[in-house]
Parts: structure tokens; C-alpha cells; sequence
């Protein structure tokens, strides 16, 4: 029904009531669930994919198989998960030793690498510019 409404029809239209638009097929998609509208979608030969949450993403057997999860100790005594580089190189493995830096953790070194001198830095600091 949508198709042949004048404030739809053309893309045109659709960019002018975007609004409108994405309320209609939001109310629409939330009557099923994903993967009833993922059947329906590929019966019909539209392109379509789930948007996972990250959970979700790392439970998928394929990101499984591949060992996309890599869990890294933090200093604060907790296991850090992040994502595995998809790239396999069987000559020069990657090493996975560091985890996320903690907030403002490499401001310094960065910012002396950089030129800034300790007077500099904190003064950054003390304006809040820098963590």
C-alpha cells in the first residue's frame, strides 16, 4: 500500500517524509521477530542480515570457529574480551599481549613523545584537554 501512496512513490517523496516512513515500518517490524522478517526476506530474494549485538555476534559459529574472542587480563584482575584480528598469517602469527589502555594510561608518553614538556602536560591536565 505503500508503493502506490503519493508521500512514498517515488524516493523523493520517501526523503521528504522520512520521518513518517521510518515510524510506519518501525511499528511493521517490531509485529515479528528478526529472524521470521530474515525468512521472509530471503523467500523474496531480498538481501538482508541480523544486526547482532556483540553477544550475539561472538556466540555465531562462524566467529567461534574463526576465535574471533580473545580474552586479555587487565591490571584491574578482569578478563578483557576484544576482537581477534580476522587476518591469519601462518608465518607471523599475531601476539596478543596488551589489553585496552586504561583512560589517560599513555597520555604522557604521548604527549612527551610528542614535545610537550611535564609543565605543558599538566597544565593540559589541569584544563581538562587531556585524561
Amino acid at each position: 500500500a505503500l508503493a502506490s501512496d503519493p508521500h512514498y512513490a517515488t524516493n523523493a517523496a520517501r526523503v521528504a517524509n522520512r520521518k513518517a516512513l521510518v515510524g510506519i515500518i518501525a511499528r511493521r517490524m517490531a509485529e515479528r521477530e528478526s529472524a521470521d522478517w530474515l525468512e521472509r526476506l530471503k523467500a523474496a530474494r531480498i538481501p538482508a542480515g541480523p544486526v547482532n549485538t556483540i553477544a550475539e555476534a561472538f556466540a555465531h559459529p562462524q566467529a567461534i570457529h574463526r576465535g574471533l574472542k580473545v580474552e586479555l587480563d587487565h591490571p584491574l584482575g578482569v578478563k578483557v574480551p576484544t576482537v581477534a584480528n580476522p587476518i591469519r598469517l601462518s608465518e607471523t602469527p599475531i601476539a596478543y599481549r596488551d589489553p585496552p589502555p586504561m583512560l589517560g594510561q599513555h597520555t604522557d608518553a604521548i604527549l612527551d613523545e610528542l614535545g610537550y614538556d611535564a609543565d605543558a602536560i599538566a597544565r593540559l591536565r589541569a584544563d581538562g584537554v587531556v585524561a
